[in-house]
């Protein structure tokens, strides 16, 4: 399975029976552009903000996963496990989706924008996860400290961060995100370089926790 980073939350992952785009986003609200003529077979939303829920972005005919619950869709086995955008059980920014889903034999989880510590039984369904996406920047979902800390309790063997700081964001709304560089410092990572896709093949997940950025 490869896997491309689109932006913001934004990934490809391309499997050997489909294509899965997580979160695509407005670039008209973000800042950062939309790749053209992008084609998906499944595209997951996480939650409602146009800077998630952007499907029009994908050509063809997706198949849309929205909310919790289980989905199998070519070859592809999703399960969407309910959880807040925020502290306060979704008072602040309403309620969002993690999707753990089954790529090739590989367990990928997709935290959208989860805002809070996960309970144990949250914990609990992410076990044995293979690759894991965490929102690092603060401000609209967890920090860096707290992405740290949800890590440990989940032990992936990947780790690849999303939602942070970068200069080509729209400043007005995500002007306070802390930039990648805070998650990297508060794992002991700072050494990680940008790489332009990562290629994950079951069989040969590392033992040891690696660390991804996306270009």
């Amino acid at each position: 399975m490869d896997i491309i980073y689109l932006g913001h939350s934004s990934f490809k992952l391309r499997g050997k029976q489909a294509i899965v785009i997580t979160d695509p986003f407005d670039p008209d609200m973000v800042g950062l552009k939309f790749p053209k003529h992008v084609e998906a077979d499944i595209v997951t939303i996480s939650h409602t903000h146009r800077d998630h829920n952007s499907v029009e972005q994908i050509e063809g005919a997706p198949f849309v996963v929205q909310g919790s619950g289980e989905y199998e869709v070519k070859g592809v086995g999703i399960v969407g496990i309910g959880v807040f955008h925020d502290e306060e059980k979704g008072a602040k920014r309403g309620t969002n989706t993690i999707y753990r889903m089954e790529i090739d034999g590989v367990s990928v989880v997709h935290l959208g924008d989860v805002g809070h510590t996960l309970s144990t039984v949250q914990v609990e369904a992410l076990d044995g996860v293979d690759v894991l996406f965490v929102p690092v920047g603060g401000t609209y979902t967890i920090d860096a400290a707290r992405a740290v800390a949800l890590i440990h309790e989940v032990e992936p063997s990947i780790v690849i961060p999303m939602h942070y700081a970068r200069p080509e964001l729209n400043q007005k709304t995500f002007g306070e995100l802390a930039p990648v560089s805070a998650f990297l410092k508060e794992m002991g990572k700072e050494g990680v370089a940008p790489v332009p896709k990562l290629t994950v093949v079951k069989g040969k997940i590392p033992e040891e926790m690696l660390v991804v950025v996306l270009e």
